[in-house]
């Protein structure tokens, strides 16, 4: 039977444009290719801006195929988070030859047809479909290769696929790295089937004929060590198909195009390094959104202060929570994670330092703050940010509990309540991962308990108050137990923070009885277990574990002996933080070493290979800049530091930009910023009617604009309510109802104010409608029934909701 390659190739059509619809050039003439024989007279793009910009996106296509590997691996929540990863870098690649506009502006039906398939890759991993998933990345993946075949021609586009066939058979490695060895197999058994059936097969063939054997030959190989669960095997196998990739490359094209794609290889190998972080278990990413999590109860504390006429302490708890901020390990981590959130909540700090010195507003700016952290949080903690959030529902049950006992309890039914509301928004996916782990635990925790416990606050039921308030607590513990002692203890860490800094609370307001009460208490708690916690800490770091009783005990003693209870937390804290880190590492959830010895191997490679010599010559600022960026990153992976993915994409996307011989083109500088065109587009663009600064007050209900998503993507209103559409995350976005599905009395709503979708579409065209970051779009609901609507610039990518409107 002859391959469909073969089949296509004598009908004189490239297999690309079969799979994928014709590819254009920026003129609109249909790229195509008469035969699979490599040439030596096409190679339109050498060098230049073009060339960088088209290795780059060699890059999305590997690891469009990453989250595939993930998925076969059965990891397809993680998976789905590497589809919306790489969407946000996407959309973040702005400037002239950054991803993103290239390919807008090479190919608008590639862009277009790209978004698409990127957000049904997301969306197919979300529902566990992963054989959909392969084929949207493969959909996804044809539109890439259509702009590149435009932007440089039909065999420097082989010379790419040869190295993407590469990165993609590395996929392997880190299967088996973390032991999926089934998938890794599959993975190879894939790569083998789409390099057969492609035209860059009999061009590498009749090029190279050794590279194209000992490709072949490392595939095979992957498959025989992976089928006999040999890891080490499949490494190896993995190095043998890459280099006959890269050998393959230069064979099939030029030097600076080969070079230029070796360095994306390189690349996308930092982001399986990654990946293979990521699997198995918590990563650092857990250890830092516990750390955010920890500002998110403190931030209440400062605001407790406030209304007890003690702004000066609470603008210097405040100015504490920045300065630990700025030298955390989480402070790097959100930066690269969520650059957004990172500075609304800095900006959101500044705010509410003057709010509680000024006394007022400061209930906005809490709000504004804990926006950015729970975006910090979702962005980092990923699927156990709700065991987060439970630590952060116990840690303010205490605080609801301590004003009570201060004689203040309309303020504990108000805080009661307040986590009810956020419980229902489903703040963090708490909610729904409570429900489906436990409906009992789901019912005692909601229904009995919390419901209970608001009511009794207000009738002032001391009883009530304590069989409910114990209730809560010990559901939500439960809650916790269920997810691992490594994910239980962040939690734990979290409410232990929150409870120590109640006590230096407490001890402000004068009451140093009740202060000294709160770490024996906690301290009863830790020794109880605290689900898995003590054992958890034990296990992990026993100097950091007799630390932590040590410290928590001296919070005690200096509350009772009057002392400076404030800086006895402090202390305590940065043991607690200290401790949640080396419980992640102890878990090896993230795979730490294996992944920094796929770093510490590219950089062994480059140190060998013909590109080193070539970009060393080309810029050696690049040069030293990319190898400084292996080494830290490849240090952070093994646990010697924490220094974010990006940093290495960027230092590699310069390289690239360097050797193609266009690095004043490149869209990121030495230091890692972007291009100014980021913001000259975002300040052409205005809001309009209802498009307001922050969330406003009256505002009944918050849905939170992510990069690629609405937050939650339904929610129940009732006729009347008014919602507050929140930037948080990404690009500018707008919210656009979908006028022919909207209740038959309802008056048409969008932002930015326009009378009909048609309007909408065509004003978000002019730079009109649009929402950005510290911004929310406010509309008020008053017709009942179902109003879908979605976001134009990212409807290809999945971003639509709906808002039920209830009698």
């Amino acid at each position: 039977m002859q391959h469909r390659r073969d089949v296509l190739a004598s009908l004189g059509v490239a297999l690309s444009t079969a799979l994928a619809g014709c590819s254009e050039d920026t003129d609109g003439e249909t790229v195509s290719e008469s035969s699979d024989e490599a040439t030596e007279t096409d190679q339109t793009g050498s060098s230049g801006p073009e060339l960088a910009a088209s290795a780059q996106l060699n890059v999305y296509r590997a690891r469009l195929f990453d989250a595939v590997a993930l998925g076969r691996a059965g990891q397809t929540a993680a998976g789905a988070s590497i589809a919306e990863s790489i969407f946000q870098r996407f959309e973040n690649a702005t400037g002239e030859y950054g991803a993103h506009e290239t390919l807008e502006r090479t190919s608008e039906s590639a862009y277009e047809g790209f978004e698409s398939a990127l957000g049904e890759l997301r969306s197919t991993l979300e529902d566990g479909d992963t054989d959909a998933a392969a084929e949207a990345a493969t959909t996804a993946s044809d539109q890439l290769q259509i702009a590149q075949q435009a932007l440089v021609g039909n065999d420097a586009t082989r010379a790419l696929d040869a190295l993407l066939l590469g990165s993609r058979a590395a996929n392997a490695r880190v299967l088996g790295e973390a032991g999926h060895f089934e998938a890794a197999a599959t993975v190879a058994a894939e790569t083998t089937e789409r390099f057969e059936d492609t035209l860059v097969h009999g061009a590498l063939e009749n090029a190279d004929e050794g590279a194209y054997e000992d490709f072949e030959s490392g595939l095979a190989s992957i498959q025989r060590a992976a089928s006999e669960e040999d890891s080490e095997g499949v490494t190896d196998a993995v190095a043998a198909a890459q280099s006959a990739a890269v050998a393959g490359a230069y064979a099939l094209g030029t030097e600076s195009i080969a070079g230029t794609g070796h360095l994306a290889a390189m690349q996308a190998q930092g982001y399986d390094a990654a990946a293979l972080a990521g699997l198995g278990g918590p990563s650092d990413g857990l250890a830092h959104a516990t750390t955010l999590t920890t500002y998110r109860a403190r931030i209440r504390d400062a605001a407790w202060l406030a209304d007890a006429d003690e702004g000066s302490t609470a603008g210097t708890v405040v100015g504490n929570v920045f300065a630990d901020f700025e030298g955390a390990r989480a402070h790097e981590a959100l930066e690269e994670a969520d650059h957004e959130a990172y500075e609304g909540f800095e900006s959101g700090l500044e705010s509410l330092q003057s709010a509680v010195e000024n006394g007022e507003g400061v209930d906005d700016a809490v709000a504004t703050v804990d926006e950015h952290l729970r975006t910090g949080v979702a962005t980092l903690a990923g699927d156990h940010a709700p065991v987060l959030q439970a630590g952060f529902f116990r840690a303010r049950l205490a605080d609801a509990r301590e004003r009570y006992e201060r004689g203040e309890p309309s303020v504990a039914a108000s805080i009661s309540q307040e986590l009810f509301e956020r419980f229902e928004a489903d703040e963090l996916g708490f909610h729904e991962t409570l429900e489906e782990t436990s409906e009992d635990l789901y019912h005692r925790f909601e229904e009995e308990h919390l419901a209970g416990l608001i009511e009794a606050y207000e009738n002032d039921d001391s009883e009530a108050i304590t069989t409910h308030h114990e209730g809560a607590l010990d559901a939500l513990l439960a809650f916790e137990a269920t997810t691992g002692d490594s994910v239980a203890s962040a939690a734990e860490t979290a409410y232990f923070v929150a409870r120590g800094f109640d006590s230096a609370t407490v001890a402000t307001l004068g009451d140093s009885e009740r202060a000294a009460t709160i770490p024996r208490d906690a301290f009863e708690h830790f020794e109880s277990g605290a689900a898995g916690y003590h054992e958890a800490l034990e296990h992990a770091d026993h100097e950091t574990y007799e630390t932590f009783e040590s410290d928590l005990g001296a919070i005690r003693s200096t509350a009772e002996s009057g002392g400076d209870v404030r800086s006895a937390v402090q202390t305590f804290v940065g043991t607690a933080i200290d401790g949640v880190y080396a419980i992640v590492g102890a878990a090896g959830g993230s795979n730490g070493a294996a992944a920094g010895a796929i770093v510490q191997d590219v950089y062994a490679t480059f140190e060998e290979a013909r590109v080193h010599e070539t970009l060393e010559e080309a810029d050696h600022e690049a040069y030293e800049g990319f190898e400084a960026a292996l080494e830290a990153y490849a240090g952070g992976l093994d646990g010697e530091g924490d220094v974010p993915v990006g940093r290495l994409a960027d230092a590699t996307l310069r390289a690239q930009f360097a050797v193609a011989g266009a690095l004043d083109d490149a869209p990121v500088s030495q230091d890692g910023e972007g291009s100014a065109e980021t913001a000259e587009t975002e300040s052409s663009l205005e809001g309009g009617p209802n498009v307001v600064d922050g969330v406003p007050d009256d505002a009944d209900h918050v849905v939170s604009m992510k990069a690629v998503a609405f937050e939650p993507a339904e929610v129940t209103v009732s006729v009347g309510d008014t919602v507050a559409f929140e930037h948080v995350a990404g690009e500018a976005h707008n919210v656009v109802a979908r006028e022919e599905e909207l209740p038959a009395d309802a008056s048409y709503w969008a932002s930015g104010g326009f009378d009909s979708e048609t309007a909408a579409v065509e004003g978000w065209d002019d730079g009109n409608g649009a929402v950005q970051s510290g911004q929310s779009y406010v509309h008020t609901f008053e017709t009942a029934g179902e109003h879908p609507y979605y976001c134009v610039p990212h409807e290809m990518a999945g971003m639509e909701g709906t808002v039920v409107v209830e009698e």
